[in-house]
């Protein structure tokens, strides 16, 4: 699998390789024994959940026989937030006539369809917060086409309940969003709706790029109890900064995977971004076999959150985490991951 290119040196070689008229497999094999495929996998951005979600994929994929190396070919690029590379990565992979796109989070999503449906090509999604919003699928969870995949929705009420069972004085609560993603936008409005109900205000900032954070956590730092992390790529790729800020405030700060729980969020009602993959690799490897059209399987959301918590983020807090969820927890961890 190649390795991640930086945002010049990859616009460089994607164009190069348009220009060059680069040609991969035929479309469409027919199903059956013997059958190889060729796949792209664009991912948006490089961050911990992605990751996990690109490996899970690729898990997914070998659970049902089709297997990197053996008789799977994949074509791995990653934009770097970068939405201009993004379609360039999409349309080179179109360019070399892949079976099927994959498109990791939801603006990488939104490119793969857009170039697919045009080339006749499927797109498997995942780490989609609102297919609907992202008008990747219908209100009632149908494709709008030759498209489906996995949603990272999260469990924000199950969040907020957690976040007041170990913060019992907290008033607001602070959120950092990019404008420009909907699914961001989506979870935001869900947050407002369902924080009174916990006694909770949100306090939320937007931002447009990662140049911007820096500022927008100094600013939400000034008015808040607790911040809580989305799954926001442009934010979460610059969550290091966010947590350094904060943890000089002492100042907590929830995630919302395990990831961000590794490396210094207090804790989070999270989703596995690996099971999301396999779910997500599953759905790619009907539609390779020829069993299933994308556009004949509604997308498909994991239920199950889990808690994850850190105990040294919580020490240097002077935060205690509660028996009724460190008995419940997926995972602790002791120790920051840097």
């Amino acid at each position: 699998m190649k390795k991640s290119f930086k945002a010049l040196f990859l616009t460089t070689a994607v164009t190069a390789s348009l220009l060059g008229g680069c040609s991969g497999s035929s479309s469409s094999p027919a199903p059956g024994d013997g059958a190889s495929y060729t796949i792209g996998i664009g991912q948006f951005a490089a961050h911990g959940s992605l990751d996990n979600c690109r490996e899970g994929f690729l898990l997914g994929l070998a659970e049902e026989g089709i297997v990197e190396g053996q008789n799977l070919t994949v074509l791995y690029e990653n934009s770097q937030a970068d939405g201009g590379i993004a379609s360039q990565i999409i349309t080179n992979f179109a360019s070399q006539k892949v079976d099927l796109i994959c498109g990791i989070a939801t603006p990488m999503a939104q490119t793969a369809y857009g170039v697919g449906k045009r080339q006749d090509i499927p797109v498997i999604f995942t780490a989609v917060t609102d297919p609907a919003a992202a008008e990747l699928a219908n209100a009632d969870g149908t494709p709008v086409g030759e498209i489906t995949g996995t949603s990272d929705k999260l469990p924000v009420t199950q969040q907020l309940q957690m976040i007041r069972t170990m913060l019992p004085d907290a008033k607001t609560i602070g959120i950092i969003y990019t404008t420009s993603e909907v699914n961001s936008l989506s979870t935001i409005e869900e947050y407002k709706a369902a924080s009174g109900d916990y006694g909770f205000e949100i306090v939320d900032i937007g931002i447009s790029t990662t140049a911007d954070v820096p500022l927008a956590a100094d600013s939400l730092l000034e008015k808040v109890d607790c911040v809580t992390n989305l799954t926001d790529n442009t934010v979460v790729a610059s969550l290091p900064v966010i947590l350094d800020k904060a943890a000089r405030k002492n100042i907590p700060v929830f995630g919302s995977e395990i990831e961000q729980v590794k490396i210094g969020c207090l804790a989070a009602m999270g989703l596995d971004y690996i099971d999301l993959g396999k779910q997500t690799g599953r759905m790619a490897a009907a539609v390779l076999k020829g069993e299933k059209k994308a556009s004949e399987m509604n997308y498909e959301v994991i239920e199950e959150a889990a808690f994850y918590g850190n105990t040294k983020v919580a020490e240097n807090l002077g935060i205690t985490i509660p028996e009724e969820l460190t008995s419940s927890a997926k995972e602790l961890f002791t120790d920051i991951d840097q």
